[in-house]
């Protein structure tokens, strides 16, 4: 069985049945392989490479398990202060079941999808991080998700389409809410869709159907505002990047979270990178990544092509030790980087809590980018947010 980059958070929602619009409280923070649990029986599973065809694919899959919408970025003040935003917004579905035939009753509440939205807003040069996570079915225009236009939402987080182009690269308007802070931003793609894997088929796990649909646009030429608690509304401009998956899985008996970077060099290049973590420590060995060329050519990387080391950790005051320092190495790149956490405190106090911020690149290559990293606090007691 294999561990999609991202749905264990999806599913661990459809476990414990949150159907409502709030965060649901919970005494620790779950494990990913208690949330990887469920049956996937009768669902679809990405077996093979298939065409991509847009704008479709830009919509829900519902015959697949799991699916998100993934935007991550930095974004810096265009009035004068040069102050800095991390940025992060998720849109999750999950199919509750693979028989779609309950939609088709009159209640307009009747849904066979389920929906989790996340939302992270770190202010680098405050050390403050705002994050929120919402739940609701797909029904009663509560959350949902199309393909003409472009669409994917859970209340007040959105993501829609921002102008009429078809095609692969769409401009995207995003909205999001967190903590009484909030982002409304337009991206618009510098690349073509970058496929990852084998032509999108992303494997990761043995056998067929263990892998996921995975396509991103690395780059995105980002800009809106950001406002804050205080009522201040910030210009902003940066870059951003979406992942898309969809996928029917679980979790492998050996992996016990992974660490996924995306990062925007100076130089025009983009490197995503991912390491599953195997019980043992070690690197599962279908972690991969690839580095996107400034012209949007794709160069795949296995795992025995990148280094990930970490040098220094954060200690959360919930529990949990984050590595928040790392060395990351692709020697057939010729990289040899130096990747930060732009400030530590960026952990989402979430059903399950994970890391997930903004970072600064130095070494071989400059840039800035995200990190995410998974199942440092499973079962542990404790709310990252601090006590009033």
């Amino acid at each position: 069985m294999d561990l999609p980059v991202r749905p264990f958070l999806l599913l661990l929602a459809l476990a414990l049945a949150a159907c409502s619009s709030d965060r649901q409280p919970v005494g620790a923070s779950v494990s990913v392989a208690e949330a990887m649990s469920g049956d996937t029986t009768g669902y679809a599973r990405a077996d093979a490479v298939r065409d991509f065809v847009f704008p479709a694919d830009h919509g829900p899959h519902p015959a697949f398990k799991a699916e998100w919408w993934y935007v991550t970025g930095n974004v810096r003040a265009t009035d004068g202060t040069d102050r800095r935003f991390g940025i992060q917004f998720t849109v999750f579905r999950s199919a509750l079941t693979p028989d779609s035939s309950a939609s088709a009753r009159p209640s307009g509440w009747a849904s066979t999808q389920l929906y989790m939205a996340h939302v992270g807003i770190g202010d680098v040069g405050a050390e403050r991080f705002y994050d929120a996570e919402r739940f609701a079915r797909g029904g009663a225009g509560l959350a949902g998700a199309t393909a003409e236009p472009v669409e994917a939402f859970l209340g007040p987080v959105r993501l829609v389409q921002a102008s009429p182009e078809a095609g692969g690269a769409v401009p995207l308007r995003i909205t999001g809410e967190a903590d009484g802070a909030a982002f409304d931003l337009v991206a618009r793609p510098i690349k073509p869709v970058v496929l990852q894997g084998d032509r999108g088929l992303s494997q990761k796990g043995a056998g067929p159907g263990n892998a996921s649909y995975y396509y991103a646009q690395t780059r995105m030429a980002t800009e809106g505002t950001v406002t804050l608690t205080s009522g201040e509304t910030v210009p902003v401009e940066g870059l951003t990047w979406l992942d898309r998956e969809w996928s029917t899985s679980a979790l492998g008996p050996n992996q016990v979270g992974w660490d996924w970077f995306a990062l925007h060099l100076d130089d025009g290049r983009d490197l995503m990178l991912y390491q599953l973590r195997q019980s043992d420590g070690t690197k599962d060995p279908l972690s991969e990544g690839s580095l996107v060329a400034p012209d949007g050519a794709k160069t795949r990387l296995d795992a025995g092509e990148f280094v990930l080391e970490p040098l220094a950790t954060w200690e959360s005051p919930a529990g949990g030790t984050y590595p928040t320092r790392w060395r990351v190495r692709v020697p057939s790149a010729g990289l040899d980087l130096q990747v930060v956490a732009a400030f530590e405190a960026q952990e989402l106090d979430a059903t399950i809590r994970y890391w997930e911020g903004a970072v600064d690149v130095t070494g071989t290559a400059q840039g800035v980018g995200f990190l995410e990293m998974t199942g440092y606090a499973d079962g542990l007691e404790g709310s990252a947010r601090p006590t009033p």
